[in-house]
C-alpha cells in the first residue's frame, strides 16, 4: 500500500484516467462497428467523426499512432468501396 499522500493521489488519478480511457476506447470501437455496418450515405456521414475519435485516442496515447493510421486507412478504403 502507498505510504505517501502523493502516492495515494496518484492511485486515485490513475483510476480516473483508466476509466476515462476505457470509455473513450470502447465508444470509438462501437462507432467503427456502426460505420462498417452502415450503407454508403450514412458511412460517408459518420466517417469524419470516427476519424476524429481515432485521432483523439492516438493523441492521448490510448492507441498507438500507427494503429490509428491503419484504422483510418482501412475505414477510408471500406467507405470508398461501398
Amino acid at each position: 500500500m502507498a505510504n505517501h499522500k502523493s502516492a495515494l493521489k496518484r492511485i486515485r488519478s490513475n483510476d480516473v484516467k483508466r476509466l476515462r480511457n476505457r470509455y473513450q476506447h470502447k465508444t470509438t470501437r462501437n462507432a467503427i462497428k456502426k460505420l462498417k455496418a452502415a450503407d454508403k450515405a450514412e458511412a460517408e456521414k459518420l466517417y469524419p467523426s470516427v476519424v476524429s475519435m481515432i485521432d483523439k485516442l492516438a493523441k492521448k496515447n490510448v492507441i498507438h499512432t500507427n494503429k490509428a493510421s491503419n484504422l483510418k486507412s482501412k475505414l477510408a478504403k471500406h467507405v470508398a468501396a461501398l
